[in-house]
């Protein structure tokens, strides 16, 4: 899996959350900063170099909205493949449709995968469709530019995501190809990740030569998607360990039962004096009068409140909401919560059994847990089916 931290939520389409990893500033800023300084002014140097600037922004932002749709089109197949998706982030390398679960066979795997490429193949061919139509009907200058811009961009982006290396989308293709022919799913997605190892190394060290040769700074580009790529397969490799370690391994398993709650109208004092040096819990379920969930305290919201405000600060106003905390069930399996916690503010999740709050999750159960299951499994006892 794609380290997803330092993320953020900008809203939900379908159902699904949309977030951005940090890197699309990075993606989006070299791209429009390349459009405006040098494709565009080297190719319509007549034009004002304002006009430059908006064609290089709008150019980007579109390219980044046809990244948005190739992921919508994994979550859109995933689920009619029966295949849960809890939202989408975008980073450098695209998208990552985070999917709730696996696909339950390579066919269905081959369909959520590919149908990523397909859509940037449309996309593609529509820019390209317009730029024709556009220079047929007379108009030239900045917009057919970015028409055509667009089309070569989108293009490129379906060969290189069709490319057999985890986690880019070619990367799940030859993981279902290989899982069909072998039938072990957890040797086919090591393979995949490991390709994707091998092709960042070898874009790092191509980026590295071409500089060393030429000093062009731009091949610096291959360094940084080459290093992305091997740190993503390499991540991607563990998590696929480690949920096959886990795989029996559910949610009861693993959570503190029957955590205690606190008040939601206490104060951070009162907190702080009678339940977090006398329990010594880092986090608190919040309930009201009614004993109704209102949210979840921990200690780095508390350790944010000034110590003069602590007494005049209720617990609910600070703690994280209940519709924002991260909920499971005591038979969900663990390797399908992980994700969720990673793009928990506070790391934790509540359980939940017919509404009723019977358990909670910390990163340290969760790590623990990881730590007893891949002693048991050996990861070298993998290694073998090599």
């Amino acid at each position: 899996m794609v380290d997803m931290r330092g993320t953020f939520g900008i809203g939900r389409i379908a159902g699904v959350a949309i977030r951005i990893h940090w890197s699309v500033a990075v993606i989006f800023a070299l791209i429009a900063w390349s459009l405006a300084t040098v494709t565009f002014p080297g190719y319509y140097p007549k034009e004002p170099r304002w006009m430059h600037i908006v064609a290089g922004l709008t150019a980007a932002v579109v390219f980044l909205l046809g990244l948005l749709a190739h992921e919508l089109s994994h979550a859109v197949v995933a689920r009619r493949n029966g295949v849960e998706v809890d939202n989408i982030t975008l980073w450098l390398l695209g998208g990552v449709a985070q999917l709730r679960g696996k696909a339950g066979d390579p066919g269905s795997e081959l369909r959520i995968a590919g149908v990523g490429p397909l859509v940037s193949v449309l996309i593609g061919l529509a820019f390209g469709l317009g730029t024709l139509l556009l220079s047929v009907a007379g108009v030239s200058g900045l917009l057919v530019g970015a028409f055509a811009w667009l089309a070569g961009i989108n293009l490129l982006l379906a060969v290189f995501n069709a490319i057999p290396a985890a986690p880019l989308d070619g990367g799940r293709l030859l993981h279902a190809a290989l899982w069909k022919w072998r039938g072990d799913y957890v040797w086919a997605a090591v393979a995949a990740a490991r390709a994707g190892r091998v092709l960042g190394f070898i874009l790092v060290l191509l980026g590295l030569g071409l500089f060393l040769q030429t000093g062009i700074l731009s091949s610096l580009w291959s360094v940084l998607l080459g290093w992305f790529l091997a740190r993503a397969a390499s991540a991607e490799e563990q998590q696929v360990l480690l949920d096959d370690a886990l795989q029996t391994v559910r949610v009861r398993d693993v959570m503190s039962p029957e955590p205690e709650t606190v008040p939601a109208d206490i104060t951070v004092a009162a907190l702080i004096d009678e339940y977090l040096f006398q329990r010594r819990h880092s986090s608190f379920p919040l309930v009201d009068q009614d004993g109704r969930l209102v949210g979840l305290i921990t200690l780095r919201r508390i350790k944010e409140v000034p110590v003069a405000l602590r007494s005049t600060t209720r617990a609910r106003d600070i703690a994280c909401p209940a519709t924002e905390v991260v909920t499971t069930a005591p038979d969900e399996p663990l390797p399908e919560l992980i994700p969720r916690l990673g793009l928990s503010a506070d790391g934790r999740a509540l359980v939940l059994q017919a509404g009723e709050l019977v358990g909670i999750v910390s990163p340290s159960d969760v790590s623990q847990a990881a730590q007893r299951a891949m002693a048991r499994s050996h990861p070298a006892s993998l290694l073998r089916r090599f």
